[in-house]
């Protein structure tokens, strides 16, 4: 690997922010899949947490929507809604579901500086009633439109602008995230495998 590829891998990495995942539930279409995981590189979020228990695993996503970004993040699969949340309290302080409701707290009421995780459901029927149970509270993007509702992808890319926004804000960027032994091991995981 030449000297630039390295210190882009590694520029790359110092901004990966450990303390910030989404997890998609029973999401059917893969581009829209790779849509979010496209985002989610963008604005440095490493782990992405993919849930099916109403529909069979994927076998692949959609390369051409998400430009590979899979090759760059850590997805972690489940088919098991309290497992994956038993995995997620772990690491995030607060889980937060996107669902239309009478106590859902505003998008950019959220505290991204603390460790967050959002949880955007299904095309057709969202989030599911075991999740938002799990979860600690519901979130909307608020809308002014008749629909009140927006594509998964769309609704993530905004969701995650605004947590990008806050943690920049916060020089959350000006310094890693992730400790130097994940950061290794993602360097290597990156470079064996000739990500590029």
């Amino acid at each position: 690997m030449t000297p630039e590829r390295t210190n882009k891998l590694t520029n790359v990495l110092n901004r990966r922010q450990g303390n910030l995942a989404v997890v998609i539930e029973n999401v059917e279409d893969p581009h829209n899949i790779s849509a979010v995981m496209r985002t989610c590189d963008a604005v440095g979020i490493q782990d992405i947490y993919v849930l099916n228990t109403q529909i069979p695993r994927h076998k692949k996503w959609g390369f051409k929507s998400g430009s590979s970004a899979v090759k760059w993040l850590t997805a972690h699969h489940y088919d098991d809604t309290a497992t994956c949340f038993e995995a997620l309290r772990k690491a995030y302080q607060h889980i937060y579901t996107t669902h239309l409701a009478t106590d859902a707290i505003s998008l950019y009421d959220i505290d991204f500086t603390a460790n967050v995780a959002l949880v955007f459901g299904n095309e057709h029927s969202g989030v599911s009633d075991e999740a938002r149970a799990l979860a600690d509270g519901n979130f909307i993007i608020p809308q002014v439109g008749i629909i009140q509702s927006l594509n998964i992808s769309v609704a993530c890319a905004v969701s995650i602008y605004e947590a990008y926004r806050q943690k920049q804000l916060a020089h959350h960027y000006d310094v890693p995230s992730l400790s130097f032994e994940r950061r290794t091991e993602l360097m290597k995981e990156w470079s064996e495998n000739g990500k590029e």
